[in-house]
């Protein structure tokens, strides 16, 4: 079980079962909601446990996708597509250890102008 939660604590998590490695996508969107690039695992919604949902707020940014963060501190925690049967979860708001590595970044054309990407993971430009 992997353990999990935002910034003050209002919205905590737990997911049964190994993460699957992470993608880091640039996409501007996900740079906004983030505040940087947004790393994430997709999780299968079946083993994920919320404790204080009341404190998610979710954010519809495309007709397909919906953003979730702690409505108390703000901490950028869920990207949901509710058409999928997982919900992705930001790699940051997980308790050590995660016991994954980044796998790839996506929609690289994207990204910030302010940084390099220079850890040799495949790099696909959507």
């Amino acid at each position: 079980m992997h353990k999990g939660s935002c910034l003050c604590g209002a919205v905590r998590f737990e997911v049964l079962g190994d993460l699957r490695q992470p993608d880091a996508c640039h996409c501007s969107q996900c740079r906004k909601h983030s505040g940087h690039f947004f790393a994430s695992t997709d999780v299968p919604r079946t083993a994920i446990k919320v404790h204080g949902d009341k404190n998610v707020s979710w954010y519809q940014s495309s007709k397909k996708v919906r953003r979730g963060f702690c409505s108390v501190c703000g901490s950028s925690l869920f990207w949901d597509a509710p058409l999928k049967d997982w919900t992705s979860v930001a790699m940051g708001a997980f308790d050590k250890p995660t016991g994954t590595r980044l796998k790839m970044h996506i929609y690289v054309g994207d990204k910030g102008d302010y940084y390099e990407i220079g850890d040799g993971l495949p790099q696909n430009q959507q």
